[in-house]
């Protein structure tokens, strides 16, 4: 049984990920030193993501139009990234925005709280 709703659940999430790929859009342009600077805040953040999750392709299409190079790291079962995520951020769950200040680290759930945080950062 767990088969067949790993096996579902796979199987909406890639049909969600399809139609988010063709139906994207265009990414925000900034000047090549705008850009430079954006590329250099990015290097702070990293995405913790499930590829199929509904709310992470909600988080990653906004960080496409954002022009945000973000890492997305996977937190599936086996990653060790997940074990970063329960050890950091303290429960397993997705999306979760990992943000690097100077000498502290916070971890922010929920996408339109990410989405939100990213578009007072960057836009």
């Amino acid at each position: 049984m767990s088969f067949l709703i790993s096996f579902l659940r796979n199987l909406v999430g890639g049909i969600l990920v399809f139609f988010d790929v063709i139906t994207r859009g265009t990414k925000l342009k900034r000047t090549l030193e705008a850009q430079q600077q954006v590329n250099e805040q990015a290097q702070q953040l990293r995405l913790y993501q499930f590829f199929a999750c509904p709310f992470c392709i909600k988080t990653r299409r906004a960080i496409y139009k954002m022009n945000l190079p973000i890492e997305k790291l996977s937190a599936s079962k086996g990653s060790p990234h997940r074990d970063d995520l329960l050890a950091g951020g303290g429960k397993i769950q997705t999306p979760c925005l990992r943000i690097e200040n100077q000498d502290n680290v916070e971890w922010l759930y929920e996408s339109s709280e990410i989405i939100d945080y990213l578009q007072k950062r960057f836009t």
